[in-house]
């Protein structure tokens, strides 16, 4: 099977592992900078080309697309799609989950737990804000952030309010959330593939801190499901129409909230974690998909 990874950085610890372990299973990998394709479009006859050359004999992507070039990488993956090649991550799927409102309208749609949040058009009516999440502390998310950018705790109202108006006043589309105390700085992060658990992490922020993200500074270690978090991480990830998903949760005193459904997981933290091959996973994954159907 010839596989393609979508990815600017061949040198990322995600896409090293992919490509190893497809290479380990006997299939040809390449990997192929998303921005660097042309898609050529005529009657019956969408194809893409790389570097001068076709990749319509392509068997299998798995998409790696980086936040700040989610429209040109949606549009690489729609194209092998009108091709009928399969892909570990819909274009669709791609989309909606870097849409921070449309993922939890979806959540909330299908009966999963997520915080209480807020989205207003730029509201002048701050109080109302906080006290619909259940006042301070609360979370302000800028609706394009990632990997924990973008993301402020306001402890009191005072400081929410100011947070609140100065976005409002750069018209910067942000989510307010309430604040899970309970959590303690935690999150959960599980790699759900093909409708199945693979790997769970409790991701612990450091001290001072409550973004638990691993780029800030957080640390991991396994952790063991309950039946609830398990079924709510694969429910989560069917909602969002995600084959490869990373599933955030909290854990709270209502069962698990989910903050954040990820199309493109990072894999060197949930291997360490579980000392797991998460990258073999997703290969078996694409083989099912495209050998056995």
């Amino acid at each position: 099977m010839k596989i393609v990874i979508l990815s600017t950085n061949g040198n990322l610890y995600s896409t090293r592992r992919l490509v190893e372990a497809g290479m380990e299973r006997g299939h040809s990998v390449e990997v192929v900078d998303h921005l660097k394709c042309d898609l050529i479009n005529e009657k019956q006859n969408p194809h893409i080309k790389y570097m001068g050359r076709s990749l319509d004999d392509t068997d299998a992507v798995i998409p790696r697309i980086g936040a700040s070039v989610t429209f040109y990488g949606s549009a690489v993956i729609r194209q092998f799609e009108m091709r009928d090649i399969f892909t570990a991550v819909q274009s669709q799927a791609l989309m909606r989950s870097r849409d921070k409102l449309r993922s939890l309208q979806i959540l909330a749609r299908a009966g999963l737990g997520i915080p209480k949040s807020v989205f207003t058009n730029y509201s002048r009516d701050v109080n109302e804000v906080i006290r619909s999440v259940g006042g301070v502390p609360l979370v302000v998310k800028l609706l394009e952030g990632t990997q924990g950018l973008g993301v402020v705790l306001a402890e009191n109202r005072k400081a929410a309010a100011s947070v609140i108006e100065a976005f409002n006043g750069l018209k910067a589309r942000i989510i307010v959330q309430e604040f899970i105390a309970e959590a303690h700085g935690s999150d959960l992060r599980v790699l759900v593939v093909d409708g199945r658990v693979i790997g769970a992490m409790l991701r612990q922020a450091p001290e001072g801190e409550f973004r638990s993200n691993l780029h800030r500074g957080g640390s991991a270690s396994l952790i063991e499901l309950t039946p609830e978090e398990e079924a709510t991480a694969i429910q989560a990830a069917e909602a969002m129409g995600l084959g490869v998903a990373g599933v955030d949760m909290l854990r709270s005193d209502r069962g698990p909230l989910i903050i954040e459904v990820n199309s493109s997981p990072g894999l060197e933290g949930i291997e360490t974690a579980t000392g797991k091959n998460i990258a073999g996973k997703i290969i078996e994954y694409l083989e099912r998909s495209v050998l056995n159907k």
